[in-house]
């Protein structure tokens, strides 16, 4: 995953857009870049994030860096931004997003001229670089933008930086949001709607799918027009965007409430003494719950910040086991004797629940009854890269599909519905593996409701596999 935030001002905007780049931290925690462009043209800083803040690594670059044109971002992949000179000019472009045909489309770069790309470190090519080659292919930016976009199978959306100001470019289906914001002599483009609020910044609009605009500190103009068809990543709402953002006018945190009530009402007459969320992921699902089922909300472990605040690292996947544990300290009075009802946002491979689960036990529990805010996930994203998983036996409900199945690719529409005998016998298999006193998942009818949004509009693939 990743995320972007970008400012055209006719003031310095490195202050802005340190700032605004930072607030998405949440979205990444591998590698974060700022580019900026003023009188001595361009400069760019990029940093290894994956055992610091993003704040803590460019403070030095705040106080250097000079320009009143700006792009930064978060990145989970490449490092980024990049400075690219061509025929087009010199520019520089930060990308969010995955590019699933990357052979197909450097071979056809090769056979169209394209001399050369740099390997990364682990021998893959940069997707941001060759983004970047596909919009050299055109006359104008705005016209290499659609192109690329219009080759990609995936989902990209772009922010190129130039001389005179930047180009925001929402991917082709609206997979992910871009919004504008905007203040007196300045403008700014940010994945996350909450990113510029505390910079002055009031929302101007959000992108359509596929929409190009052009940012100047006086203007924000449309320069390639939305696109009919939208596919905007549902689980934004259910887990990755941060709780004060909005997409499609829909709030992030209000989602949560109605999946969290949507739960708590086909669980009606279940005899628990508290809900609790996992923290910080499920605890708007679980107040959403509580108010609806009028059971108390409580705290019964609290997670531990100061000292290791981001929940992603390390990149060692025994360390995050490990750090994830040592993060959430129990409150024994809360948990003792006691019969909860244990809400997160997911279950993907199923380790961390697990261990949760555990910890509760070992402190006391006498019942953990889990609930999920999202159905179960059958499908790995191919389109934000929104999890690591090499394999969908990673997938913890494609795992007991397989021993169920003896093949983990079948019937795999009917253990997606919930008025089945297999998906009953898929979710009690994750039960038994997960020993929780009993499970039930959000279903895809009411996660939808939940969103308020029509159902075309929303991408759901990894739960039911329909592009």
């Amino acid at each position: 995953m990743g995320g972007f935030f970008g400012v055209a001002s006719n003031k310095d905007c490195v202050f802005d857009l340190f700032f605004g780049t930072d607030y998405h931290s949440h979205l990444g925690t591998r590698r974060g870049g700022m580019a900026v462009y003023g009188e001595n043209g361009f400069d760019r800083a990029i940093h290894n994030i994956q055992n610091s803040p993003f704040r803590t690594k460019f403070e030095r670059d705040v106080d250097e860096m000079k320009g009143n044109l700006g792009i930064g971002c978060i990145s989970d992949t490449e490092p980024q931004p990049l400075i690219v000179r061509s025929h087009l000019g010199n520019f520089a472009i930060t990308t969010v997003g995955r590019i699933n045909n990357i052979e197909e489309l450097v071979k056809k770069s090769f056979t169209e001229g394209t001399t050369h790309f740099l390997e990364m470190s682990g021998g893959d090519i940069n997707a941001t670089e060759l983004t970047a080659a596909l919009i050299n292919r055109k006359d104008s930016i705005v016209e290499g933008i659609r192109y690329a976009q219009e080759l990609i199978d995936g989902s990209m959306s772009i922010l190129v930086l130039t001389s005179e100001g930047l180009y925001a470019a929402r991917d082709r289906f609206g997979r992910t949001p871009v919004h504008i914001g905007k203040k007196e002599g300045a403008h700014c483009a940010s994945f996350e709607s909450f990113a510029y609020l505390n910079l002055g910044y009031e929302p101007f609009k959000e992108l359509g799918a596929g929409e190009i605009v052009f940012l100047t500190p006086e203007s924000a103009v449309t320069v390639a027009p939305p696109l009919q068809k939208m596919k905007i990543c549902t689980f934004l709402w259910a887990y990755y965007g941060y709780p004060p953002s909005a997409y499609e006018g829909v709030s992030v945190e209000k989602m949560r409430y109605h999946c969290g009530e949507k739960l708590a009402i086909r669980d009606e007459g279940i005899e628990v003494d508290s809900v609790a969320g996992v923290p910080d992921s499920g605890l708007a699902h679980a107040i959403g719950y509580a108010n609806q089922s009028g059971i108390p909300f409580s705290r019964p472990f609290i997670k531990y910040t100061p000292t290791w605040p981001r929940s992603f690292m390390p990149q060692k996947q025994s360390q995050r086991k490990m750090i994830a544990r040592m993060k959430l300290i129990p409150v024994d009075a809360l948990i003792r004797d006691k019969r909860l009802v244990l809400i997160d946002d997911s279950i993907v491979r199923g380790t961390q629940l697990k261990e949760t689960t555990e910890f509760l036990y070992h402190s006391g529990a006498k019942e953990v009854h889990v609930r999920t805010g999202c159905p179960p996930i059958l499908f790995g994203c191919k389109y934000l890269n929104f999890a690591s998983s090499k394999s969908e036996l990673d997938l913890i409900a494609r795992r007991v599909i397989q021993r169920l199945e003896g093949d983990h690719n079948a019937k795999l529409e009917l253990y997606s519905d919930p008025n089945t005998e297999e998906y009953a016998k898929m979710v009690e298999g994750v039960r038994k593996e997960m020993h929780f006193t009993t499970l039930k998942y959000l279903r895809l009818d009411d996660m939808i409701a939940a969103t308020g949004l029509c159902e075309d509009q929303l991408c759901t693939y990894c739960w039911n596999g329909k592009e």
